[in-house]
């Protein structure tokens, strides 16, 4: 399996996760906040909207170009953060902070 393969089976599991957490279903952001230059465009999204819309948007089109991966992705701490904050259910945190810190090893070491 490629690493783009392993990447977009990655990205299915995090989409699959974010479902079953009822995270998947987010109002799609004006225009304008996808021009945020803050991280995670924390400005003008919810962190779940920045990982449906951004993060495994641009990672799909990533895997469809069979793209160089950028230099690293650390986005697991950042997602523990915010479902700790929100007092998402401890198997929601578990399974959604697995899903994302296999992307962040795959690209970041790929």
């Amino acid at each position: 399996m490629t690493v783009h393969e392993e990447l977009d089976s990655a990205l299915r599991e995090l989409e699959s996760t974010m479902r079953a957490a009822n995270l998947w279903r987010q109002e799609r952001p004006e225009p304008a906040a996808f021009d945020s230059a803050q991280p995670f465009c924390v400005d003008t999204m919810s962190l779940p909207q920045w990982l449906r819309f951004v993060f495994i948007a641009r990672l799909d089109e990533l895997v469809a170009a069979e793209g160089p991966m950028p230099a690293s992705c650390d986005v697991a701490p950042a997602v523990e953060a915010y479902l700790t904050q929100e007092g998402a259910r401890n198997s929601d945190r578990i399974l959604m902070g697995k899903a994302v810190e296999r992307i962040d090893t795959l690209v970041t070491e790929n």
